[in-house]
């Protein structure tokens, strides 16, 4: 499958990062949740598994897309959708409905410190069951700030509880909620992991470095696939050769790579950027999960798009 080209703003590179949501009650219901970068018209927008746009919305130039379940708000817990606007250099957030499949109006929205600001992923804490968001920088020492989530007086608030700088271009992330871990993409440098409580300092591992025989330069987005227990495996995209590899979630150690060929009239992925994972039941096509990359070739549309994949059981 793959997205419809969104039908606004200009014919540019749109498309980028996206969310899936896994209805657990009628997975007929999920949904991939996307961004459009576009400088005149951006915004978010949802798709159902066939790739057709149900919802849009004009917020500005939106970079990197992620959600959680579970989030308190207004008495009752929330789908939490968030992302970096990059039109305003803020993070922004809203309340998505499952039953009607469409998000509300901002819940809340915060300025960041990091200027341009670049990718965004959210944490919910298996040790505190706080909820963070982390945002990343494009420019300078490309700092990578943490924020902890709350409902005050109606809005949803951030406040900063952490910062460390990566020291060049920087934006995909993925945290694992139940190890505690940060991943983080230094686009030309590797995967780094960090702790992903706001205690944890600027203390990381290297899980990939560029020339290491798996890697080069230009990482870009990363997703986590979860399987039993803390089974399961990370997937980082390179969009300077098209492919992508992938690391086992426990201990990191590389895994293999591959790219996502044609297939049935639909074209292959190249120039990939952001993407997300999930092997949760998503209907029809997709009994055992999906992966969802964006393509920035896109041979058969005017503007990038987002491919989905079927995960083999």
């Amino acid at each position: 499958m793959e997205t419809a080209s969104f039908d606004v703003g200009a014919l540019t590179d749109i498309a980028d990062d996206a969310a899936i949501y896994a209805n657990p009650d009628n997975p007929e219901l999920s949904v991939v949740i996307a961004d459009d970068k576009d400088d005149a018209a951006g915004g978010i927008g949802v798709f159902d598994m066939q790739g057709k746009l149900l919802q849009f919305r004009q917020e500005g130039k939106i970079g990197n897309v992620d959600l959680r379940t579970g989030f308190p708000f207004g008495g009752a817990d929330i789908v939490l959708v968030g992302a970096n606007n990059r039109t305003y250099d803020t993070i922004q957030f809203w309340s998505f409905d499952a039953a009607t499949r469409r998000l509300g109006e901002p819940i809340g929205e915060t300025a960041t410190g990091n200027a341009p600001n670049y990718g965004f992923c959210l944490y919910h804490s298996a040790a505190t069951g706080q909820f963070h968001a982390f945002v990343t920088q494009q420019t300078g020492e490309s700092v990578v700030e943490q924020y902890q989530l709350s409902e005050s007086g109606g809005q949803l608030a951030a406040t900063l509880v952490r910062s460390f700088a990566m020291g060049s271009i920087t934006e995909g992330c993925v945290a694992d909620d139940q190890l505690g871990r940060l991943y983080v993409a230094q686009e030309d440098v590797g995967l780094w992991r960090y702790g992903a409580e706001p205690t944890d300092g600027d203390e990381r591992v290297a899980v990939a470095e560029v020339g290491d025989g798996h890697v080069v330069a230009d990482l870009e987005g990363v997703g986590l696939a979860l399987g039993p227990g803390t089974s399961g495996y990370l997937v980082v995209s390179i969009q300077s050769e098209s492919r992508f590899v992938t690391y086992d979630r426990e201990t990191n150690a590389y895994l293999g790579g591959f790219e996502v060929g044609s297939s049935g009239g639909i074209d292959a992925v190249g120039q990939t950027d952001g993407l997300d994972i999930s092997t949760s039941n998503l209907g029809a096509g997709f009994p055992h999960g999906a992966l969802v990359v964006h393509d920035g070739d896109n041979e058969n549309g005017t503007t990038s798009n987002l491919k989905f994949v079927p995960l083999e059981p």
